[in-house]
């Protein structure tokens, strides 16, 4: 019988931001955990010991497109909506909450893609990854947006890939004050493709000869083998390398051999080796 009678108890509550101010950035002065003093059954009591209570309740900012400052009591009818019938709030503590407010800006940064993949032997990225925005726009205080140089995704985890796949990936939550991102995800474009390896001689580029008519290389080219998409095969050829030494090597540092040096190398290739990767010369002044 005791259990059935009505008693007030205090239940902490975390507050969820509802109908926040479109042109005002803002964040509270105060923590978003609250005190509801509710009045209810002993049994209501007993589970609010046991850490049985609402586990938020719903503030409505619209207000703070006029006001700094919300008043619960202003409230109260909205918030016991969301409780259960036989419980009742009286009050809220603090019964007022205070806002800082900064003007509200908005900027645009590049997503980045935060990835864990694993894929089938002899399968990989055959070209670039697509993100679909490959910006996104955040909102909120000059001073947070300063920090913000782009946004991660959430990770993508993927095992045991061999074939292209699009997919939507969130982005992250945000840990900065009073800022928002939208959109919230991404569409992410895989191009996956079977690897097999390609050989190509590639003719050596001279670099830094600032003091001499002539450097003979013995050989004048190298055989570049590297791991390419099928789907790339016959398009990837000798223009898309850059193989190069350096006279530097040799005057400054005085190596007899010359170390042979990809410079320029398509993206989504793996090299395998570069044959030979040492270079004799003769330099004939």
């Amino acid at each position: 019988m005791a259990l059935n009678n009505k008693y007030i108890y205090v239940a902490k509550t975390v507050l969820v931001f509802k109908n926040t101010p479109t042109k005002r950035a803002f964040y509270p002065l105060q923590s978003d955990t609250i005190d509801l003093q509710v009045e209810g059954t002993g049994w209501q009591l007993l589970f609010a010991r046991l850490r049985i209570s609402p586990p938020s309740v719903s503030v409505n900012l619209g207000q703070l497109n006029t006001k700094d400052f919300i008043v619960f009591s202003d409230q109260l009818f909205n918030i016991n909506k969301q409780l259960e019938s036989t419980q009742k709030v009286i009050s809220v503590k603090p019964d007022t909450l205070y806002f800082d407010f900064t003007k509200r800006m908005v900027k645009r940064v590049p997503v980045k893609l935060i990835d864990k993949l694993s894929f089938e032997k002899q399968y990989g990225i055959a070209s670039e990854i697509i993100l679909n925005p490959k910006y996104v726009k955040v909102a909120g205080p000059k001073e947070e947006l300063d920090k913000i140089k782009f946004w991660p995704t959430d990770t993508l985890k993927l095992t045991k890939v061999q074939n292209s796949s699009t997919t939507r990936v969130a982005l992250q939550h945000s840990i900065h004050k009073n800022v928002s991102i939208y959109p919230s995800s991404v569409e992410v474009k895989l191009p996956v493709d079977e690897f097999t390896e390609k050989t190509i001689e590639v003719p050596l580029k001279i670099t830094n000869n600032r003091n001499y008519n002539s450097i003979k290389l013995y050989p004048k080219k190298v055989k570049v083998t590297f791991l390419v998409a099928l789907s790339n095969y016959a398009q990837v050829d000798e223009s898309f390398i850059t193989a190069t030494i350096d006279v530097d090597e040799w005057q400054n540092l005085k190596h007899h051999q010359f170390t042979v040096k990809i410079t320029e190398f398509p993206d989504y290739c793996k090299l395998v080796s570069v044959v030979p990767s040492k270079i004799d010369f003769i330099v004939e002044k």
